[in-house]
């Protein structure tokens, strides 16, 4: 039972940590995460806007999280000559 109980935490340590590691990783590389950021960290990054964050977020909510970074095509205002210019701020 104590070696259960202990293997449980293990793993329950395991899990806090990737989900404390992670998003910080994205940080560190000063990259925007677009599954998690808010409409006023996407609006910093440079050629996005308010108003094509408001629809990054409003896509992400009503389809799901971006599976690729090149999904962002499929939000209205990315086309490729905005991908291009900001892909390399953004990450999944």
């Amino acid at each position: 039972m104590k070696a259960m109980r202990k293997a449980g935490m293990c793993c329950l340590v395991l899990a806090l940590t990737l989900v404390v590691a992670l998003p910080l990783n994205a940080r560190e590389s000063g990259k925007v995460n677009v599954n998690e950021a808010t409409v006023e960290q996407l609006a910093e990054v440079k050629f996005i806007g308010l108003s094509i964050a408001e629809r990054i977020v409003e896509y992400r909510t009503e389809v799901g999280p971006f599976g690729e970074l090149d999904d962002l095509m499929k939000v209205k205002g990315i086309g490729p000559k905005t991908f291009e210019k900001i892909k390399d701020q953004l990450t999944i």
